[in-house]
């Protein structure tokens, strides 16, 4: 089906003011509460992924509120839910991720999370340090906005609320959005479009980010083990040493980055993130073990880069009389935002916060698991600012640290971005 993209009329927007928060204005004070409510819930009480029960059933409660009937346990914690509107029209999705980060907070919020998990062995502190806590609070407000106006709707939306986008907490695990499709979240009906959003704190409230195209990195997450010969650290010729091997790999790495890749029309990030090996000062051990993530736009770049490194590792080892294995697991490809759908999404966004407030968005190195669904229906995924007016976006606490605490006043501004968005895809008419 063809997205057909008409404004909601302001006669639309007066009638259904009092009912649900109207697409071109702020939500009412007593929903702007409520997210604010459920937001701060939902901080104090984070999960990691796959383990978003409780997240789940406040999701799920709310939704039979309004008279919906969730689907559960998709992918294992996932709900989905189905709005219908009252003729027929374009099925949009509407996706939030619902998981918190292996992150103990210090921001000092009298709701600061307490919360403690084991993640991959480790006993962790569990925080929304990411904003999905806002995400999940941010859909549940545009489903009761939706809700209440479903009589006037022509089409349906699909609300999906996804575990795991950050990652299962045990490797070998499936992401959420890739396992809720292999669960069968699609299954009934193909949706026509998906959107979706993410807080940001290098943007100040009241401001949107987004861009048409590429716009998220492609996440893989890679392994290098290399495998020597132990032997006493005061006698390094008699074994093979797989720590000075793995540190000129990673060495030789940046410098295939900077001489073989053409970076200015392909951005590429390679790094390290872990990097273990040995027991013991004076013991030169068998085997050391790096782990870190890549990060591409393109899937040539991404192969090329992969099949380089490869090769790199292969041959610094055989130089040295070790051996080198690379894995490369993929955990999202890129995010591209579908240059149609965009045409359409813009002027929404616009409408919604204004047209100096929408900023177009650089190619962001981070990335997310929405690309699955994108890469089955065309999507839409832009930036809400949370870095309060007055304060620089550069000295603030970013995503993922365990001090961000964001402007609660995004809350409504992704609602406002979101609800008119999705109205505009429907072609929302008058009633009557």
């Amino acid at each position: 089906m063809r997205i057909r993209f008409q404004s909601l009329p302001l006669g639309l927007a007066l009638a259904l003011a009092c009912a649900a928060p109207a697409a071109t204005a702020a939500p009412d004070a007593a929903l702007t509460q409520k997210l604010v409510d459920w937001r701060r819930d939902l901080h104090q009480h984070p999960e990691l992924g796959n383990q978003e029960t409780r997240t789940a059933d406040v999701v799920a409660t709310h939704l039979r509120s309004l008279g919906l009937q969730p689907r559960t346990g998709i992918g294992p914690t996932g709900v989905v839910a189905v709005l219908k509107g009252a003729r027929p029209g374009p099925r949009i999705a509407l996706r939030a991720d619902m998981d918190a980060l292996p992150v103990t907070e210090q921001t000092g919020l009298p709701f600061a999370s307490t919360a403690r998990a084991t993640y991959r062995g480790q006993e962790v502190g569990v925080m929304h340090a990411c904003g999905h806590d806002m995400h999940v609070a941010i859909l549940m407000g545009v489903a009761e906005a939706l809700a209440g106006m479903r009589e006037q709707l022509a089409g349906e939306v699909v609300f999906i609320f996804q575990p795991a986008e950050e990652g299962p907490p045990e490797p070998g695990e499936v992401f959420g959005a890739r396992r809720m499709l292999d669960e069968g979240v699609f299954d009934d009906a193909k949706p026509d479009a998906i959107l979706g959003l993410h807080v940001w704190a290098g943007l100040q409230t009241g401001q949107i980010g987004f861009r048409s195209g590429p716009s998220l990195a492609s996440a893989d997450e890679w392994s290098l083990t290399i495998t020597g010969k132990q032997t006493h650290g005061s006698r390094p010729w008699d074994g093979v040493d797989p720590i000075t091997v793995g540190a000129q790999v990673l060495l030789a790495t940046q410098s295939m980055l900077a001489r073989q890749i053409n970076t200015v029309n392909a951005p590429v990030v390679l790094t390290a993130g872990q990097f273990q090996s040995g027991v013991r000062f004076n013991i030169i051990p068998d085997d050391a073990r790096l782990v870190g993530t890549l990060r591409t736009y393109d899937d040539a770049v991404r192969a090329d880069v992969i099949t380089r490194f490869d090769r790199i590792a292969t041959d610094y080892a055989h130089a040295a009389g070790a051996t080198a294995k690379l894995d490369v697991v993929n955990n999202a490809p890129a995010t591209v935002n579908d240059p149609e759908l965009a045409r359409r999404v813009l002027p929404s966004l616009q409408a919604a916060v204004g047209a100096d407030n929408v900023i177009e968005m650089p190619l962001v190195t981070v990335a997310e698991d929405f690309s699955q669904f994108a890469n089955v229906v065309p999507g839409a995924y832009f930036f809400v600012g949370t870095t309060p007016a007055g304060q620089d976006p550069a000295t603030m606490p970013i995503n993922h640290s365990p001090h961000y605490a964001p402007d609660e006043a995004a809350l409504a501004v992704g609602v406002r971005a979101m609800l008119r968005t999705t109205l505009d895809l429907l072609g929302a008419t008058p009633p009557g």
